[in-house]
């Protein structure tokens, strides 16, 4: 049996979240047909947003680089890690370990180009965006994108910050400012593109053309443990 592990409390609420629904994805009867999983939770790993918008903050780099070896010492057969901002540094992660670390970015990115989208709103940390993370995995697969404006963007991080990593309820007229914006500009469909934002989806009813990055990583935690996949989570893109 494969073994999966998660390199978690980034943050910690998204990463009791992600194991639960890869235990929601799982085509499972019985505790045996689950998967093995290793969860290494890790709180105190510097914030990334803050790291990448000034690099005189401490840098997560070197917890997550630990982080990843551990859990391959223990045996794990592939990574997954429930923080869109630390792909980022996925490149210097994957090159201190021989296990695969899926790259949640670029497999929403495939997914959305999968389901036939031509252009997707992007709702992520200052950090995410600022490096163009998404935006790249977009246009690697031929789709076009849409981030928020100064203001918007200061809704987003509101919402990831004040609301969900501080343990209160989501402002909702805030989510529905950033959403209508992004729709206008064009985008199709809109990635919950950092899984504080995942938590808010599994609180509040989000509507039709939101997809969730978090469960993308949950599926292909599934899949590439060589579990089944309950069928109804083929498509991920709400209705």
């Amino acid at each position: 049996m494969k073994r999966f592990g998660i390199l978690g409390g980034l943050g910690p609420m998204a990463t009791a979240y992600l194991m639960e629904r890869i235990i929601d994805m799982t085509d499972a009867a019985t505790d045996q047909e689950h998967l093995d999983m290793v969860i290494l939770n890790r709180p105190s790993v510097p914030d990334r947003t803050a790291y990448i918008l000034d690099r005189t903050k401490p840098s997560p780099v070197p917890m997550l680089v630990e982080g990843v070896q551990t859990l391959e010492a223990l045996g794990v057969d592939a990574i997954g890690t429930p923080c869109v901002t630390a792909h980022c540094f996925h490149d210097a992660l994957q090159s201190a370990v021989k296990v695969p670390i899926i790259h949640m970015v670029r497999e929403t990115a495939r997914h959305l180009k999968e389901c036939g989208v031509a252009k997707a709103g992007v709702l992520a940390t200052s950090g995410t965006v600022h490096t163009g993370l998404f935006q790249e995995a977009l246009g690697e697969v031929g789709l076009g994108f849409a981030v928020p404006d100064e203001k918007m963007q200061s809704y987003v991080m509101s919402l990831i910050y004040d609301c969900v990593k501080a343990g209160k309820p989501a402002d909702m007229e805030k989510f529905a400012a950033v959403s209508e914006a992004l729709r206008k500009d064009g985008a199709e469909v809109l990635i919950l593109g950092c899984t504080e934002l995942s938590v808010i989806k599994r609180d509040n009813p989000l509507g039709a053309g939101y997809l969730d990055a978090l469960e993308v990583l949950a599926r292909a935690a599934v899949t590439v443990s060589e579990k089944p996949l309950r069928p109804e989570y083929r498509t991920l893109i709400t209705k």
